[in-house]
This record gives C-alpha cells, structure tokens and sequence, in this order.
C-alpha cells in the first residue's frame, strides 16, 4: 500500500517535471464537454419555449401559380389539424390525443383516467341540467362540442380543470369536431 502511495506520487512529481499540468485536459476531452454543453443548453432552451406562440411558425411552403411568380405562404401548427374528419372515428380520437385521457366505449384503445369517461350520450342532458354547468350550450350537440372547444365550462366531479388543452378545439377540423361530436351522443351510459 505504501509502494503505490509512493509511486502515485512520483507520477505527479514527473508530470511537474515534464513541464505538464496535471489539470490539463487534452483536445478531445474538450471538444466533448463543448458538445455535451451544446446539447444540453439545446435542450434547455426547447423546453423553455415550446409554449412561446412566436415559435408556432413552422415552416414556409412554395406555391408556383405560373412559371414566372411565386407565392409564399407561411403555415403555423396551430392552423394544421390534429384531425380532418375523413379519418375513421377510432383514429381521430388517437390522432387527437383524447385516448390517451379519456375512457371510450367503443374505442379499443381509450382507456385514459385523466378525465372523464365520455357517455355523453346520458351525461350531456344531466350535465346541462347541472347548475355547476357555466356554459353557454342549450343542446346536448353543444354541449359536446362546447366541451372540447371550451373544456372549463362544466368541471365533472372528481376531475380537475385546466388539464384538458384549451387549444384542442383549434387544432380539430370543423368536420373531425361534427364527427366526434355525433359519436360521443351514441354513447349511452351502461348501469
């Protein structure tokens, strides 16, 4: 153990001798660490903006309208649908992300319990009737799609709010809304 200690300090005391910082870090050490700074202030800085409206402008597409003029236009995520409502009823409410937060009945793959089950079918009359409801529907088909476009108008019971997206109803198509609007008032409540 003494032999080692002592050898141990040799090899600083040569590494003095030679002139060498025993600090030092070579080339490629560094250029890792700068990499791995770059990545990692990257990252930081995309987490820190992803909800900065500034950032929504996604990319610019070309479109020729004669051989000789061009016209640009700019596209923002907010104005690209989730869904058009051309998609089978199944894939909009994936494409949508509502499966990953809500219990279907008759989506195989919906079995989310971050908001309510939807049996709208049942529950949107009574919802309606509620005098919690602050929303301005008069109908059970405004109710639902006040319930997506305006998720804080009636709260259920057990659940919170401002956990659903306020931004879902803008990314849905007028048709993608009608279509999940007709199948959620099918959906009666099973005792």
């Amino acid at each position: 153990m003494r032999q080692k200690r002592i050898s141990g300090a040799n090899r600083e005391g040569s590494d003095v001798a030679s002139g060498k910082n025993p600090f030092q870090l070579e080339k490629e050490t560094l250029v890792i660490i700068g990499v791995v700074c770059v990545v990692f202030l990257w990252t930081v800085s995309r987490i820190f903006s992803a909800g900065d409206p500034k950032n929504d402008v996604v990319e610019t597409a070309r479109v020729e309208q004669t051989e000789s003029q061009e016209k640009t236009k700019t596209i923002e995520k907010a104005s690209v649908p989730l869904a058009t409502g051309k998609e089978p009823i199944d894939k909009i409410f994936i494409q949508s992300g509502c499966a990953a937060c809500h219990t279907i009945p008759g989506i195989r793959v919906a079995k989310g319990r971050e908001g309510p089950k939807l049996e709208l079918g049942t529950n949107a009359r009574k919802r309606l009737a509620d005098p919690n409801y602050k929303g301005t529907a008069k109908t059970e088909w405004e109710y639902v799609q006040e319930s997506i476009l305006d998720p804080g108008a009636y709260i259920v019971k057990g659940y919170r709010d401002h956990v659903m997206p306020r931004w879902y109803g803008k990314k849905l198509s007028a048709a993608a809304l009608d279509k999940i609007t007709k199948y959620l008032l099918k959906i009666e409540k099973v005792s």
